[in-house]
């Protein structure tokens, strides 16, 4: 046996890949209130499970491989920490569904631990997201969020996708770089934040000032409204400022959502 085996440690299998939560293609974004905390986290496509090999934190419970997926990953030297099963990619089809991009990797792993808000750290940015519920939104807003070295992201534990599936594979990895924070009421959380002398700073085209023309300071924590309808009243009155960006004419719209603020 090579050194490459030794460290894939996999074993062959032409059976199914279990079909628990075959309907995961097809889940809803909310998250499922009656689910069993010990439900597994679904994570495919190369960055994605790359990056969750690669953090300690995140225990893998069942790894399904590709045979070139295991090369690839034998050649990088990541490790796999668990046994991987070595399947046909058509099987991994079946689990997640035909739409899915998988590229040879899927993974069923325990959540990640959410911090407590009272314990992020007196530096930097937070982002605060007010009920965005498409994960592939969510995943981007992570994507930038590890670009810029975020301190976390602050969500609802309602009205929010789920760390699995779409969300993780749109986060291209950066589910493992950023804390994700989960509150029940997101208005108490801002007042607890204000409280711990971060500037919370809501996005609005229709904001009063001007967010280029503010002065800023850290912590700061700055709030993304939903698609569609933006920062909610009680979110809006919660903030210690409501900003937008630019003008509303070169905003090209009226709205404070994320169509206008996630992807500027």
């Amino acid at each position: 046996m090579s050194d490459r085996d030794r460290k894939l440690r996999f074993r062959r299998g032409g059976g199914k890949v279990p079909d628990r939560g075959r309907e995961s293609g097809r889940r809803p974004a909310w998250r499922d209130r009656g689910a069993s905390p010990d439900d597994p986290v679904i994570l495919y496509g190369w960055h994605t499970v790359a990056a969750a090999l690669a953090n300690p934190q995140r225990h893998i419970r069942k790894l399904w491989l590709s045979e070139n997926a295991a090369r690839r990953l034998a050649e990088d030297n990541i490790a796999t920490r668990v046994t991987p099963e070595i399947v046909r990619p058509s099987l991994i089809d079946q689990r997640l569904g035909p739409d899915a991009v998988h590229q040879g990797l899927l993974a069923e792993a325990d959540p990640l631990p959410s911090p407590d808000i009272d314990t992020l750290p007196q530096q930097g940015i937070v982002l605060v997201l007010d009920q965005i519920t498409d994960p592939h939104n969510v995943g981007a807003i992570m994507r930038s969020a590890a670009a810029f070295a975020v301190k976390a992201i602050v969500t609802t534990v309602r009205h929010s996708p789920e760390a699995t599936g779409v969300l993780a594979k749109s986060a291209s990895g950066a589910l493992e770089l950023v804390p994700l924070v989960t509150v029940q009421n997101l208005a108490r959380a801002l007042t607890g934040l204000n409280d711990q002398g971060f500037m919370t700073v809501g996005l609005d085209s229709h904001g009063s000032e001007d967010l280029g023309a503010m002065t800023l300071r850290q912590p700061l924590a700055l709030v993304l409204g939903a698609e569609g309808k933006g920062l909610r009243q009680l979110t809006r009155e919660t903030c210690s400022a409501v900003a937008r960006l630019g003008s509303q004419e070169a905003n090209g719209c009226g709205r404070g959502d994320l169509s206008v603020y996630g992807d500027q």
